[in-house]
């Protein structure tokens, strides 16, 4: 670096004091600093020129030598460098010319300004540019498998007692898709709509990643004359106005076959019977539901003059006088 006059370098007076002289350190240092200014070799070369003046106006030894001295190292005409030996001045280019006498907390307080981060790591970058970054290969994450749905149709009976079906499933694979059957046990008591979850055996996962589940949905037809509500199930029966009045007994339907059922005389219709734990097995509670007889009183269709007279007779029983409409 050619010699050139410090003072001038920070832009102040040889008379300034430390205060002054700091600021426009500072100042300078800001604006020429090479981390502002990435693609101007100018601007590193002027960092450095405004670092030495700094580094040995700052220092009381070193500034007394240059005043009385002048630019270390000199010129044909000046100083030699041994006139300098003890004060502590080194010459351009030195490790000690550079912020040698710089105070840390100057330097911390710099490039803290900048965002540059600790000192040490400032300087390397300075002296020596940036870091290599290195580019890590990140290796692909594992990843589940997606879900999957399968519908099933079935019969009531099939719902109600359970079931086993085969169901094709097709699965992705990495050079396309295979088909795999399963064999799927449908418990017994499934409702209609109901999504039996059976775990891991649905789309395999990625990278190593657990598969995903399937879901069998179950879809149940409705029976000819069984009724389901929850577990229960009703029926309704029809019987005759004399076996209503009289009471009897009669066959009805029921899951294990047919059974028989007492109808007490006197019966109204829409009456329940009920026949104990004779509904649905319920396995996740371990249960069993009932099963109701509805009572359905019909009319007969044709009937002979003496009955018709019967049911006239009966006709002075008004079941509705006590309601007082």
């Amino acid at each position: 670096m050619a010699a050139k006059d410090y003072y001038e370098l920070l832009g102040v007076s040889p008379s300034a004091g430390e205060a002054d002289i700091k600021r426009a350190y500072r100042r300078l240092a800001k604006k020429h600093h090479p981390d502002r200014n990435p693609n101007d070799p100018a601007a590193e070369t002027r960092f450095k020129e405004i670092q030495e003046a700094y580094d040995v106006l700052s220092d009381k030894n070193k500034r007394a030598a240059y005043d009385h001295f002048g630019h270390p190292g000199g010129d044909a005409h000046g100083p030699r460098a041994a006139d300098f030996a003890g004060t502590g001045w080194s010459g351009p280019g030195s490790a000690e010319g550079f912020g040698g006498g710089m105070n840390l907390d100057d330097l911390r307080d710099l490039f803290e300004n900048f965002g540059a981060g600790p000192v040490g790591d400032v300087f390397e970058r300075f002296t020596h540019g940036p870091r290599p970054t290195r580019r890590r290969t990140q290796r692909p994450s594992p990843t589940r498998g997606q879900d999957m749905e399968h519908r099933v149709n079935m019969s009531f009976e099939q719902a109600v007692h359970g079931a086993t079906f085969e169901i094709d499933l097709r699965l992705a694979t990495a050079t396309g898709t295979t088909t795999q059957t399963l064999s799927v046990r449908i418990p017994p008591g499934v409702r209609d709509g109901q999504r039996i979850r059976l775990r891991g055996k649905g789309q395999p996962g990625l990278n190593g990643g657990p598969p995903g589940d399937l879901y069998v949905i179950c879809q149940a037809r409705p029976h000819r004359y069984f009724k389901r509500q929850d577990d229960d199930l009703y029926v309704e029966v029809p019987v005759s106005i004399a076996e209503a009045t009289l009471g009897a007994k009669v066959e009805v339907p029921s899951l294990e076959g047919r059974t028989t059922v007492t109808i007490p005389p006197g019966t109204a219709s829409g009456t329940k019977l009920r026949l104990k734990d004779r509904g649905v097995h319920n396995t996740a509670k371990k249960t069993r539901g009932h099963q109701y007889v509805v009572i359905k009183i019909v009319p007969p269709g044709r009937i002979e003059a003496h009955q018709e007279q019967a049911l006239r007779e009966m006709l002075a029983d008004n079941p509705r006088k006590d309601l007082h409409w």
